[in-house]
């Protein structure tokens, strides 16, 4: 029988990279990505991170609040013998009844281009599929963001909607396409 997504915090790992959980060594990094207006720009402005001004408050809220309410498991998003994160990836929108998630991820603009948001996004298709009850895994994006639509596409996700109006915390709908694996 197959686990609950929110059973454990898993750690996953790959020849590239590692999805730990976030510690409080990982706050310099934390700050240099919340600060970044440029890997924001396509993500909703109400996104976890964003809600705290102090990183080490946030870990702890992660993992004691929004990981136990099954709102949310953030993992950090580190190049394998690096010892420090470049981004995160996230596992939101729980849909129990219907073993449904969402994924998203982010990263330091310095580590765009090297593959590491695929890799990172294939290890999470990977544990969802090959060891969680998770079975409809889907994705948004923002219409403008191809990097990322790039990133889903190498990973089996298919586009199932395009432009589709959604609530991402700014002044009018965000025009965002949805995506399934």
């Amino acid at each position: 029988m197959k686990k609950k997504l929110f059973d454990d915090i898993p750690r996953l790992q790959s020849d590239l990279v590692i999805l730990r959980r976030l510690v409080d060594a990982d706050v310099p990094e934390l700050e240099e990505l919340v600060s970044s207006e440029r890997v924001y720009r396509y993500l909703p402005t109400y996104l976890f991170e964003k809600q705290f001004s102090d990183m080490h408050v946030m870990i702890r809220r992660l993992y004691d609040t929004c990981f136990a309410a099954q709102e949310s498991l953030i993992l950090g998003v580190e190049p394998r013998g690096e010892g420090r994160i470049c981004g995160l990836a996230e596992f939101y929108g729980l849909r129990d009844d219907v073993h449904k998630i969402s994924v998203g991820y982010r990263l330091l603009e310095r580590s765009w281009g090297h593959g590491i948001a695929s890799e990172a996004l294939r290890l999470m298709v990977d544990y969802l599929y090959g060891q969680t009850d998770i079975e409809i895994i889907t994705a948004s994006t923002m219409v403008e963001n191809i990097a990322s639509a790039r990133v889903l596409e190498k990973n089996g996700f298919l586009r199932t909607a395009r432009g589709v109006e959604e609530d991402w915390g700014y002044d009018s709908p965000t025009i965002a396409d949805k995506w399934f694996c």
